[in-house]
């Protein structure tokens, strides 16, 4: 099935997966894990895989065409225009460490354009999900982001990447000129719910580097249908490979930009 033939219908279908990948992290969140590495730095664990496993399971069962992009490699290359970006575990440093905040990130595109979005938080039971021109939601309440600027006022979110210490792009240097002008700024662990903090008003920017576009592709969607804005380093649209965002209410978004000194 190549076609979708109810966008409504499928995000329904994507909720209902990503709380049922977000259930089985959530029932093992307590046990020890077995902890390997991607490379040097890149946790993996074997809930990242199981998680990731059944929805690629799922999707292949659902739509064989499509294309599935996931994060430990379990997905799919298919001649077809759809495509599914799958972090089954965005937060995998968080969830080893049995530190309370990680979810499960699902978005469908048609080539470069989002169709829909889905984000789970399973500890706080917190459902996002936006569709391309149909908004945001949380549980099914409409989100809105924040109305809050200048940036002095705000608070924002960043993340860094795994290999930091040898990267000598690392954000670092953006991390402390931003700092000193912002009301609060969070390192969470997850860019998939940092993004749809944005989206629901709780802070008003997020810009990362180094990204994956499994971990963004459906909070980026989430940060539009709510009313913000979503670039690239220097302001050009955002292109869902781009590997560095800038994501925020769209009042203080130039202001990030100037002082991340990416314009």
């Amino acid at each position: 099935m190549d076609a979708i033939p109810d966008l409504a219908a499928t995000t329904e279908w994507t909720i209902l997966l990503a709380r049922q990948a977000g259930a089985l992290i959530r029932e093992n969140f307590s046990e020890s894990h077995r902890e390997m590495y991607k490379g040097t730095v890149e946790l993996v664990t074997e809930m990242d895989t199981a998680s990731e496993q059944m929805i690629v399971a799922e999707i292949r069962e659902h739509f064989p065409e499509h294309a599935i992009e996931a994060e430990e490699g379990f997905g799919k290359e298919e001649p077809s225009g759809y495509r599914w970006f799958v972090d089954p575990l965005d937060g995998t440093h968080n969830y080893a460490h049995n530190y309370p905040h990680f979810a499960v990130s699902l978005a469908l595109y048609k080539g470069t354009e989002p169709l829909l979005g889905v984000v789970y938080d399973p500890l706080m039971d917190e459902s996002f999900w936006a569709t391309d021109g149909g908004g945001a939601f949380l549980n099914g309440r409409r989100l809105q982001v924040s109305t809050r600027a200048p940036l002095v006022d705000s608070l924002v979110s960043t993340g860094f990447p795994y290999d930091k210490a040898t990267n000598p792009d690392n954000n670092v240097a953006e991390f402390s000129q931003v700092t000193p002008h912002v009301s609060g700024i969070r390192r969470s662990g997850s860019a998939a719910l940092d993004l749809c903090y944005v989206a629901a008003g709780r802070q008003e920017a997020h810009w990362e580097m180094g990204l994956k576009t499994w971990d963004i592709a459906a909070g980026c969607l989430l940060v539009i249908e709510a009313g913000g804005k979503v670039t690239g380093p220097g302001g050009e649209p955002w292109d869902v490979r781009n590997k560095r965002v800038v994501a925020s209410n769209g009042r203080v978004h130039d202001e990030l930009l100037q002082l991340l000194g990416w314009l």
